[in-house]
């Protein structure tokens, strides 16, 4: 992304600048890649006889999640099980997917099985759980407070949040994980086999490779102007739950916001 690229056409500027996002599925490709941009940066300030400066932003390492500790979640998912969803989320869930183009199938009514790690991953996650992961046993919990078949980082997948759907979904999902706690408190067994996994596998099969130097430090004033100009507006729109029973509530919409179709 060019975040600075001159304020004329057809001019030099004194000053530009560029934001690259490398990204890869393991360390070693994820160092690689960041040590070729910085080639191409240097070769091109030879080239035009001017100078490059850079700095880290931020990582994401990739992610490695533990096998025990996810069968675990994934036998109290079972028994937890999937929201009752009435026919009205039903058919919210199937206008939005149809809004988008999504395959209409509305949510779903049971909990998919736990799959292995793809045998050729295409690309990974970029927050930072995956730096967690490589300091001690780490699992996320996917839970159905969502409609599935979106976009994704879309506008569409910011609906449910503020409906009934998302409320259920948060409560199954904050029930595996609380039943997963109390599976760590009182089975040891579980804790060394979470422990003998990140040891004798995770770390023995994977070579973590530092991907920031001492020099880099937090860029904590990105953003910083934009939630300058924001946040006073966003205030308006913050949950009040001393005054109303939902959020919905509170923004008068009722759901859903969608009307059945007519008989034929």
């Amino acid at each position: 992304m060019i975040t600075n690229g001159g304020d004329q056409p057809n001019v030099i500027p004194p000053l530009a600048s560029v934001w690259y996002f490398f990204r890869e599925i393991d360390f070693e490709n994820i160092k690689r890649n960041y040590e070729i941009g910085n080639k191409i940066a240097e070769a091109a300030a030879m080239m035009t006889d001017t100078k490059v400066t850079r700095k880290v932003v931020g990582i994401a390492a990739p992610r490695h999640f533990n096998k025990p500790i996810a069968e675990a979640v994934q036998s109290n998912i079972a028994r937890v099980g999937m929201p009752q969803w009435t026919d009205e989320e039903q058919i919210f869930a199937k206008a939005v997917q149809r809004l988008v183009d999504g395959a209409e199938i509305g949510l779903n009514t049971g909990p998919k099985p736990l799959e292995p790690p793809p045998a050729q991953p295409i690309s990974g996650g970029s927050d930072d759980i995956g730096d967690v992961s490589w300091v001690a046993p780490t699992v996320t919990v996917r839970y159905p407070a969502n409609i599935p078949n979106l976009p994704g980082h879309n506008w569409s997948n910011a609906i449910a949040m503020a409906t009934p759907i998302a409320h259920k979904g948060i409560v199954a999902g904050s029930k595996a994980i609380a039943m997963t706690l109390v599976d760590l408190l009182t089975r040891p067994e579980l804790v060394r086999e979470a422990k003998t996994y990140f040891t004798d596998v995770q770390l023995k099969n994977n070579k973590v490779l530092p991907l920031l130097a001492e020099t880099d430090m937090p860029q904590i004033q990105i953003n910083r102007e934009t939630m300058d100009r924001y946040r006073p507006q966003m205030r308006a729109y913050y949950y009040d739950s001393a005054k109303y029973d939902t959020y919905l509530d509170q923004l008068g919409v009722k759901f859903p916001t969608v009307a059945r179709a007519p008989a034929p």
